[in-house]
């Protein structure tokens, strides 16, 4: 199991990676998540949805996405309340208290989970949450030694030096375990180093000697891997020498599923910003509204910031619209919650933009989906999660066709399309005409399937070479060789 010091310490990092090392060596393993809180989702070959950074841990073992994988998922819609789901279907809204006491039944769920994994597989790597020394949260612990102690699983602490105060961090997190928590823990891992190791020496010397717990690697910055990030948005890209189209996304209080926009992120004449609600609105080729976890709230704070007439501003200027998920939600006349899904129960006025109204239903619709753009004769695949329904003359042109069915919705003009599919410049043949419709004429070759790959490659390369295979050579499967 894979621990780390704080959030974003590399956890899911290092778990794809080790998964894809124990993959390369003829290994059958699966990673394993049990509880994660997170806006990034994926649809399972099960029908359910689990953390997308789980998903992507499964490509790194050769899988398809599994619910047992990650069996309990929170999705915060509010400051103290997030959707509970298990095993990945959803079973309702909880506070933050009243989760804390459910956890008990949950951690049933994550025992079913694992003990399934354990029956189908030679090596089961276990992802953290957060940090083990939340002392708010060690009662009925789920997500960390909880689990670790109930199964009789080792751990691995991971820090992000690029944070600074490393030494602390380690130190100080082991000190607030339990004595059988504490030597659980066989070893240290040190991400994100730069520079000169030697160094760093001493104070690895030290680490170890005031521990006791030997450190098993000291892993360099990566400044080119890219794997989908769990759940903070990306910083805003600088701008690229060879960009001919910008891309703005406003940044949601519930933006869900941002890493839809890791493929134009990573394309070479893309240059997408990120930008807050209360910042300026830069000028813009597309506007792509993401998706939302409580759209009724987030089109409220869109509208007390400004950005309504902005857009009505950038389509006059013949810019484009793209809303995806909740964003296509917003982009239709209404939105309805009667039964308080998402937030208190009662109808918002959408953007006007397509002529057509949702309204939230308690069943949440979970399925990935392949077809081809329906103005466009390119391939398209991607998922949908979202519990809307929408209805409308919009509908009645579409942006795709699945399974030869109408999906999303194009404008008369051309200028605003909505879609519930999410992972739409995933597929080269979908991003190529989606940029096209966006302006983008002109196209080199890409394909970010094959950069995703190309970084859990280049992953496990770094932790063969940097790793102390021998020092975690007694908690891996018999005959295991890094080489």
């Amino acid at each position: 199991m894979v621990q780390g010091t704080t959030s974003d310490a590399g956890k899911s990092t290092l778990v794809a990676g080790l998964c894809r090392v124990l993959y390369r060596s003829g290994v059958a393993v699966v990673p394993f998540k049990p509880q994660n809180m997170a806006l990034n989702a994926a649809v399972t070959a099960d029908g359910g949805e689990i953390g997308r950074a789980q998903a992507v841990q499964a490509m790194a073992c050769g899988l398809q996405p599994h619910t047992d994988m990650n069996p309990v998922l929170l999705k915060p819609n509010s400051d103290t309340g997030c959707q509970v789901i298990i095993h990945g279907q959803v079973q309702g809204n909880q506070e933050a208290s009243t989760y804390h006491e459910y956890k008990k039944i949950a951690m049933q769920a994550v025992l079913q989970s694992y003990q399934r994994l354990q029956q189908q597989y030679d090596c089961v790597v276990v992802e953290g949450a957060g940090s083990p020394a939340e002392i708010n949260l060690r009662a009925n612990d789920i997500a960390n030694m909880g689990f670790a102690e109930a199964v009789d699983c080792p751990v691995i602490l991971v820090a992000d030096i690029d944070k600074g105060g490393v030494f602390a961090h380690l130190v100080g997190t082991l000190a607030l375990l339990s004595e059988s928590e504490q030597a659980r823990v066989v070893g240290f891992v040190i991400n994100k180093f730069r520079g000169d190791i030697a160094l760093l020496q001493p104070g690895l010397d030290w680490l170890e000697q005031r521990t006791g717990k030997p450190v098993v690697g000291v892993l360099p910055y990566m400044h080119d891997l890219h794997l989908e990030a769990e759940d903070a948005v990306a910083k805003t890209s600088v701008k690229k020498a060879g960009a001919q189209l910008t891309v703005v996304v406003p940044v949601l209080p519930h933006i869900a599923n941002h890493t839809d926009f890791d493929a134009l992120r990573l394309h070479p004449q893309v240059e997408v910003k990120f930008v807050r609600l209360n910042e300026p609105v830069p000028a813009a080729d597309l506007i792509i509204l993401p998706g939302s976890k409580n759209v009724r709230d987030d089109l409220a704070a869109l509208r007390a910031n400004g950005w309504e007439p902005e857009i009505a501003r950038h389509l006059r200027y013949g810019g484009k619209l793209l809303g995806i998920c909740g964003g296509f939600q917003m982009l239709g006349q209404q939105l309805h919650d009667p039964l308080a899904i998402e937030g208190e129960a009662g109808s918002s006025a959408g953007l006007g933009w397509l002529a057509m109204e949702t309204t939230l239903e308690p069943h949440k619709q979970l399925k990935q989906v392949s077809g081809r753009l329906a103005f466009a004769d390119s391939e398209l695949q991607g998922y949908e999660i979202h519990m809307g329904v929408s209805a409308g003359p919009a509908l009645e042109t579409p942006a795709h066709l699945i399974n030869d069915l109408p999906e999303g919705a194009l404008s008369a003009d051309g200028q605003v399309a909505g879609s519930y599919i999410h992972g739409l410049f995933d597929h080269p043949q979908a991003c190529a005409a989606w940029l096209q419709w966006a302006g983008l004429s002109d196209q080199v070759a890409y394909d970010y399937t094959q950069l995703r790959e190309q970084s859990l490659e280049q992953l496990a390369d770094s932790l063969r070479k940097h790793l102390n295979w021998s020092a975690l050579k007694p908690y891996l499967p018999a005959g295991f060789t890094s080489g």
